[in-house]
């Protein structure tokens, strides 16, 4: 059987996003090669023809996540002009702190899977947060080093206040987090 032009990197595109949903969810000890193929619906052998092993997944699911990160803030800055930086700011701590891990940001739950990973994860995880940044601090008001200093401070803010309201059991902590962190967030980014 002949499949049109592009059915392997569709298929690969569609493995891969859940692969990521899978170790997102359940983190890169938590989930083996036969529990990523069910994730994505297709046979173990099926998974080994798109992905070399377990890490290899992994790598390309990290990238693909920081990715999918730079290409939303592209989009809200695109979307939004001067008034992307609120939408950003409300959509990572009101979305992306309630939703289900699967579907969480990359940057937040991925990022402490990297720290125990070896050094090619780690030269491939700064190269992708580094273009992050870049384009965060691109529609920062200010100078391009004050812009991208605030820009650190303002994804790490984000990520950590996501990180601590989904591990409280409170849900109006949970809130509370987001709200406080949402005012200094946005006075960060601001540089007020």
């Amino acid at each position: 059987m002949r499949y049109k032009t592009g059915h392997r990197e569709l298929a690969k595109s569609r493995i891969l996003a859940a692969v990521g949903k899978g170790f997102r969810r359940h983190g890169y000890g938590g989930i083996g090669i036969d529990g990523l193929a069910k994730e994505a619906e297709v046979t173990s052998g099926a998974f080994y023809g798109h992905f070399g092993s377990k890490a290899d997944a992994f790598m390309q699911a990290m990238v693909d996540g920081m990715t999918s990160l730079r290409e939303g803030i592209e989009g809200f800055q695109t979307e939004h002009g001067n008034a992307w930086l609120e939408r950003f700011v409300d959509f990572y701590l009101g979305f992306k702190r309630t939703c289900d891990l699967g579907d969480a940001c990359a940057f937040q739950v991925l990022t402490p899977e990297v720290v125990r990973a070896g050094a090619d994860f780690h030269q491939a995880y700064e190269a992708e947060l580094l273009l992050v940044i870049e384009t965060v601090a691109h529609g920062l008001p200010g100078s391009k080093i004050s812009a991208v200093d605030r820009a650190w401070t303002l994804m790490l803010l984000l990520s950590g206040s996501v990180t601590t309201a989904r591990a409280v059991d409170s849900v109006a902590l949970s809130e509370k987090i987001a709200h406080s962190s949402r005012t200094a967030a946005l006075a960060i980014a601001r540089g007020d």
